[in-house]
């Protein structure tokens, strides 16, 4: 169960969480009410996924629950989008660390460092992950409890050091509270993605219809409490005209309530987090189109097994494209902001599609495995978690949504490729 946790925990405490306070400061206090409100959604969300992996736990997760409650071209769907959802995911956070690294050594800064700190980062965590199931969990029960530690710091100790008059204004942003709301959504959301994490490696999970739905409850909540108070805290140390525009919310904190050491503390933090991170999703963007392959749903290759018992063909194409995806934007006219922005739609906009599906899947997927005797009946946390996924996802914005469904329509030549290949299309 700790290795469990720790994934889940692991992946959601990554750059969506100590970069948000930037992000969410121009909305004032209601950003703290969203993260609460995420939060309960969050948990709706896992608890439907905790539900799932009792009735069916397999390998693969909100894919394999999508295609046993509607059948194979939505469960195709569902895994392309989840997939690109990871890999899209990884430069985020690779460059997050590799910014943490230059703030440790200020001699190494340069675009060229970061990006070759970035691919390092990536290529040394797939390196692990090639040795095997166990020894990713290790390090993701390590790098996790290690970073929860001066994370928790600033989320506890940092309450006695907030000036409560940086809380007077509501929605200093000027929006209307349904539109700031709307977006704030896919901003709190990215750093939820992962919750179900525990549920996609469940044929590796000892007893996985006991470990995997507590594991996903209590990681859920572990990460909603820290990102509630680490909010609060440094919304309450920096003035939101200094935190808007810092690139370390967390650093730049730690260091106004501590000093250097407590800057230096948070950045070493940061760099355990996104290895942590890093290492949680390199193992999930093996087993989705592994689990898939397996279906005949992806090409074979991504079902077979290395000598380590991993899907190795997986990890590594999926680590080519995030390489590529890291090299696009080194090269691009870009800054890292709106590289950032775009990502954080892309990737939230594709895995609340799966949530979404997952969320009403409960009762189909009971009726399935029960041979049709349990009669097929939704309940109130499975339509809250539902709502929750779709207004996120009306959240996103229409760049986000657009790019996602072209991706998404890139995976149909795919499907039906495979299916005649399979034979089950007629040529």
């Amino acid at each position: 169960m700790a290795a469990c946790t720790a994934i889940v925990v692991g992946n959601m405490v990554g750059s969506g969480f100590y970069l948000s306070p930037a992000a969410l400061a121009p909305y004032g206090n209601l950003a703290i009410v969203i993260w609460i409100v995420m939060g309960a959604g969050a948990i709706c969300l896992g608890l439907t996924f905790a539900k799932l992996a009792r009735l069916a736990p397999a390998t693969g997760g909100p894919y394999a629950y999508t295609r046993l409650a509607y059948g194979d071209f939505p469960g195709f769907l569902v895994a392309w989008g989840y997939w690109i959802s990871i890999w899209a995911s990884l430069p985020v956070i690779a460059i997050a660390l590799a910014g943490s690294v230059v703030d440790l050594f200020p001699i190494l800064r340069g675009r060229t460092m970061i990006v070759v700190f970035t691919l390092g980062a990536i290529w040394v965590v797939v390196l692990i992950n090639l040795r095997g199931v166990k020894a990713a969990g290790l390090v993701s029960q390590v790098m996790t409890y290690a970073k929860l530690v001066p994370f928790g710091a600033v989320a506890v100790i940092g309450l006695l050091y907030i000036d409560t008059s940086h809380f007077s204004e509501f929605n200093p942003s000027g929006q209307p509270l349904l539109q700031a709301t709307a977006a704030l959504a896919p901003l709190t959301m990215f750093a939820f993605l992962g919750l179900e994490s525990a549920t996609v490696p469940a044929g590796d999970v000892r007893n996985p219809e006991r470990t995997i739905p507590r594991s996903t409850v209590l990681g859920i909540v572990i990460a909603a409490t820290l990102y509630v108070f680490g909010t609060i805290v440094v919304m309450g140390v920096l003035p939101r005209h200094e935190l808007v525009h810092s690139l370390s919310p967390f650093s730049d904190a730690a260091r106004a309530m501590w000093g250097p050491a407590g800057e230096i503390s948070i950045s070493i933090a940061v760099i355990l987090s996104s290895i942590g991170a890093l290492n949680g999703w390199t193992l999930l963007m093996g087993q989705v189109p592994m689990a898939a392959a397996r279906d005949g749903l992806f090409p074979p290759l991504f079902g077979n097994l290395s000598q380590q018992n991993v899907p190795a063909i997986g990890i590594v194409v999926s680590a080519v494209l995030a390489t590529l995806l890291i090299l696009v934007q080194a090269i691009g006219a870009e800054g890292f902001s709106a590289f950032y922005n775009l990502v954080v739609g892309l990737s939230t906009m594709a895995a609340v599609i799966p949530y979404a599906f997952c969320a009403l899947a409960g009762s189909l997927v009971s009726a399935r495995v029960s041979g049709g005797v349990h009669v097929p009946r939704v309940t109130i946390v499975e339509i809250v978690a539902f709502l929750f996924a779709i207004f996120t996802l009306y959240g996103c914005g229409a760049e986000p949504v657009l790019y996602g469904l072209v991706l998404l329509l890139l995976g149909i030549p795919v499907f039906v490729w495979q299916r005649r290949r399979t034979g089950a299309i007629a040529m």
